[in-house]
């Protein structure tokens, strides 16, 4: 704070500080413009004092409230937009009581909210399906409440099925033909499951409702959870993986299961599409144990629902019908054991009615007569009941040896001895034929090798013959085959010689 004081030496320029200019008195200019010290500058200050260094105060701006942001949103929409058409696909659709519809219209990129008001009565309405793809004539919209874009529907037209739509009645179609969908291949529920496996979110709300009802219903009953992914990417092939394990539980070390429930709360299509693929089908097909598809609600039909061996509006409506009622099962015990002692009791009492009877009657006259062929009777089937049974364990003792008998003639050692002496008889008849063979092959030897003695060269030269051969090694048959001049070999027994032809002599 600077004050008034002509003998305080001020070594600070004004025109120097921010806002300088702002904070002289009217009709003042800077020291700088007018030549005035600064001492004179401040001594002409009035006397309460200006503060130079705080910041120059703004003027406050007014806030708007929620509400007047949202009405300002909605006025801009509805006049810059206004009404015009709208194509997407139908999505999560949801028909109140009121008359009123609420559903969502989606494409690629993005979704919007919608409301129909009185949409029975609204032209085009029975073209909003989930998965249809629509045009819609709709005026943009806020709903302040929420603080929602939306748009309000006037009417719709069909524009062609949507792509989830067509891909799930194609695998629909492809599916019911190969006969997944038959009722003879879907197996029964077990009317008191001990074991009930529970494939869904371990987070889910579904899960609780089924607990709860099993609880309520059944409380001896063991659940088995196996936790899987329900909505988003891949969450088809846990939901596949689960089924097939819950199905071999011996190869996985998992308790095996009475039946199986598969299943999610409810939400849009888009949510639920998990249970309409292919893979999650042909699991729950192939699947030994039962299953009750419990996917969304009510009105919720998915492919998984076609397949199951029963399908269930709810998830708390799959575990009702999975198990029955404790509470209904004791009632209809005590039922019948009511029934069952009113019964007992009328017999026991038309029982003693009638043995009073008989004992004021003829058995008190003479009961040894009534009683005598009765007796008789009793001893009768006595004896024949003890010959049949002696005659019974008679044949099972002979039947029992005669398998005995048997058992002992095919004893794994006595059929190992008939083996071995079938192959020691076979050896000795080998060894019998082969000494033969040998034997007839040796004689017949001897008696080729006496005729080569007797018929060979050998025995010719033993007896005085010797070979003439030609110069080249060729036998000589003819004496017409030399000339004069020419050499020969004649070879005997022990040699040959050498020799010239001088005379060819006819014989």
């Amino acid at each position: 704070m600077i004050r008034r004081d002509k003998s305080y030496k001020l070594d600070l320029r004004v025109d120097s500080l921010p806002f300088a200019n702002h904070l002289l008195p009217s009709g003042f200019a800077p020291a700088a413009e007018v030549g005035y010290s600064n001492s004179k500058l401040f001594s002409d200050l009035p006397a309460c004092g200006v503060d130079l260094f705080s910041k120059p105060q703004t003027p406050e701006v007014k806030a708007l409230s929620v509400t007047q942001l949202l009405r300002r949103m909605k006025n801009l929409l509805e006049v810059q937009i206004g009404e015009t058409w709208v194509e997407g696909e139908v999505s999560n659709l949801r028909k109140q009581g009121s008359g009123h519809w609420y559903f969502s219209l989606k494409d690629d990129g993005a979704q919007i909210s919608c409301a129909m008001f009185g949409a029975r009565k609204r032209e085009g309405s029975e073209a909003l399906e989930d998965g249809a793809k629509v045009r819609v004539f709709a005026e943009a919209s806020v709903y302040e409440a929420r603080g929602q874009l939306q748009i309000i529907v006037q009417k719709a037209e069909r524009a062609g099925a949507g792509d989830l739509q067509a891909r799930y009645e194609a695998l629909k179609q492809k599916l019911n033909a190969e006969g997944l969908f038959d009722a003879a291949r879907k197996k029964p529920i077990p009317p008191f499951p001990q074991v009930i496996g529970i494939i869904t979110s371990a987070s889910g709300a579904a899960l609780q409702d089924i607990l709860n009802v099993l609880t309520r219903r059944a409380p001896w009953v063991q659940p088995v959870l196996f936790p899987v992914r329900v909505q988003g990417r891949g969450a088809e092939l846990e939901i596949a993986q689960a089924i097939k394990k819950m199905g071999r539980p011996e190869d996985f070390g998992y308790p095996h299961c009475d039946v199986l429930i598969v299943g999610r709360g409810g939400g849009s299509i888009e949510d639920l599409w998990n249970f309409n693929e292919e893979i999650v089908a042909r699991a729950i097909a192939a699947c030994p144990i039962p299953i009750i598809s419990a996917v969304g609600h009510e009105i919720d039909f998915t492919i998984a629902d076609f397949v199951a061996d029963l399908r269930a509006p709810t998830p708390s409506a799959a575990a009702e019908l999975a198990v029955a009622d404790g509470a209904e099962l004791l009632a209809r015990i005590s039922q019948i054991r009511r029934r069952m002692s009113r019964v007992v009791t009328e017999r026991l009492t038309r029982a003693r009615l009638a043995v009073d009877s008989l004992r004021r009657g003829a058995l008190q006259r003479d009961g040894e007569k009534l009683l005598r062929e009765s007796v008789m009777r009793l001893d009768t089937a006595r004896g024949q009941l003890s010959q049949a049974t002696r005659a019974s364990l008679d044949a099972f003792a002979s039947r029992l040896n005669d398998a005995r008998s048997r058992h002992k003639a095919s004893h794994p050692a006595r059929e190992l001895e008939r083996r071995l002496d079938a192959t020691a008889s076979l050896r000795q008849r080998l060894d019998r034929a082969a000494k033969d063979i040998l034997n007839k092959r040796t004689e017949r030897l001897d008696r080729l090798r006496g005729l080569l003695r007797t018929l060979g060269p050998v025995s010719a030269f033993q007896r005085g013959f010797s070979i003439a051969l030609a110069a080249n090694g060729k036998i000589l048959t003819s004496a017409n085959t030399l000339k004069p001049g020419e050499l020969m070999r004649t070879k005997f027994a022990d040699g040959e010689t050498l020799s010239i032809v001088e005379k060819i002599t006819a014989s």
